[in-house]
């Protein structure tokens, strides 16, 4: 039994999956039609930078959700593994996106706008340098829910992202963030800035849950082929109604990634394959249970793996 993963923002870097591009020219068109339905060069931006331009969130969400989509289409096309065979599809965040679309739930032009529009109104929910989120590294989630409730008299932040046993994101006000490191610090607890612009995943980003709400239920979504594994809830769904209310609920709740993992592991799943930009999640399942076998997939040669 296996499964497949797709990565969120942070995967992303400029001249990504070019070879799949210049090697087969249904994924340059996937490209020209990404670029069309966005009204924007996005395929210059992938390929040419800046860094800067790829890394705003409006243009990094569509990028990677375009790249780990025609890494999956090249994976159907030209090998003769059967992906579609996947117990679980499961995305980190915005990879929940990408996972749907390979599982046929929802159109490629749908999903490439609807990120877009997500990448906005998140990046906006909160003014720019307002917010920003923290990696707190070798601590149970216990412990950060235990520190934050503590001291909720003394500054506001929110557990977004419970990656892996010893890494936890936080996010919230820059003004909070900062008094929470001091409080980490106390206690010896290894913190990192992350190079984020925004709070991602917790109740500040309320008036991008307005906009999803209203994108999404003006979205047509079919049951997928696969078993998605839901972000909010860590477990696998397939109706329809439920993944539009867990998507729209997905932009203020933290993304239950370990124990997403754990729940598939559990289920009877020894083998995940990453398609996507990147190798952050195969890295963040090896923390969680390092006998599981894992395979990346992000360019022409890995195809072999397969």
């Amino acid at each position: 039994m296996f499964s497949v993963l797709f990565p969120g923002q942070g995967s992303q870097s400029v001249g990504m999956i070019k070879d799949l591009y210049d090697n087969f020219r249904y994924i340059k068109d996937l490209f020209i039609q990404a670029d069309d339905e966005l009204n924007l060069p996005l395929s210059k931006i992938i390929f040419d930078g800046p860094i800067e331009l790829l890394n705003q969130t409006e243009n990094t969400q569509p990028a990677i959700f375009l790249a780990s989509y025609s890494i999956f289409k090249v994976i159907k096309n030209e090998t003769s593994f059967e992906i579609d065979n996947a117990k679980y599809f499961a995305g980190h965040s915005l990879g929940e996106y990408s996972a749907l679309a390979c599982s046929n739930a929802i159109t490629f032009t749908d999903t490439i706008r609807l990120l877009k529009i997500r990448g906005n109104a998140m990046q906006n929910a909160v003014p720019k340098n307002e917010g920003g989120m923290i990696a707190i590294l070798g601590e149970s989630i216990e412990k950060i829910y235990e520190i934050i409730e503590h001291n909720k008299d003394k500054f506001k932040c929110f557990v977004a992202n419970d990656n892996s046993i010893g890494q936890i994101v936080v996010s919230g006000k820059i003004i909070d963030l900062d008094k929470l490191i001091i409080e980490l610090k106390k206690l010896n607890i290894k913190n990192v800035k992350l190079a984020v612009s925004a709070p991602f995943h917790c109740a500040l980003m309320n008036s991008a849950t307005e906009v999803m709400n209203r994108e999404l239920n003006n979205t047509n979504l079919k049951t997928p082929n696969n078993e998605i594994v839901s972000n909010v809830t860590a477990k696998p769904i397939k109706d329809p109604k439920e993944i539009k209310n867990l998507l729209i609920k997905q932009i203020e709740k933290p993304v239950r990634w370990r124990e997403s993992i754990i729940n598939m592991i559990n289920n009877g799943n020894q083998k995940f394959i990453e398609i996507g930009p990147g190798k952050v999640l195969s890295g963040l399942v090896k923390r969680i249970d390092r006998n599981v076998e894992l395979i990346q997939v992000n360019n022409i040669g890995d195809l072999k793996n397969l």
